[in-house]
């Protein structure tokens, strides 16, 4: 059985692919291959590692970019505690930098806030900074990859 022999082969082609992908050589994410038909050559010389692995990689990126991909754009969770009187300021800041607050919670007995917002990394220089002098030094974010 030809397909024993190339298993291991193809899964390494299809593990070297996905880890070093067509548009920047970054680890791909969400993607899936159905693999439907294999052609393999009668002779076990042309069945090799060597022969094969590459060959599944470039099959791998050819559906890949037929496929039409694209890049993501990396993206911070940023958790944000502020006083309920700066939390306008903390709203304009990250408005301005493309951020934006998906949970809202008030710490039980304090009129501290904890927001938690996504925050584009490339709007992230400066942003400590900028929080801080807008809200007077109320607000205390802490971003994560």
């Amino acid at each position: 059985n030809y397909l024993a022999e190339i298993k291991e082969s193809v899964v390494g082609g299809f593990a070297w692919a996905s880890q070093n992908g067509p548009l920047c050589e970054e680890q791909m994410r969400g993607t899936r291959y159905n693999l439907m038909d294999v052609v393999l050559h009668a002779d076990a010389i042309h069945r090799g590692m060597g022969q094969i692995m590459p060959t599944a990689r470039r099959v791998c990126f050819a559906s890949m970019l037929s496929g039409e991909p694209g890049l993501l754009e990396p993206v911070y969770l940023c958790n944000i505690s502020v006083p309920q009187d700066a939390m306008g300021n903390v709203y304009g800041v990250l408005t301005r930098r493309r951020g934006h607050v998906f949970t809202e919670e008030q710490r039980p007995g304090t009129p501290q806030m904890t927001l938690l917002a996504y925050l584009p990394v490339m709007e992230s220089f400066g942003f400590t900074a900028d929080l801080r002098s807008h809200t007077g030094g109320k607000a205390f974010p802490q971003c994560s990859f």
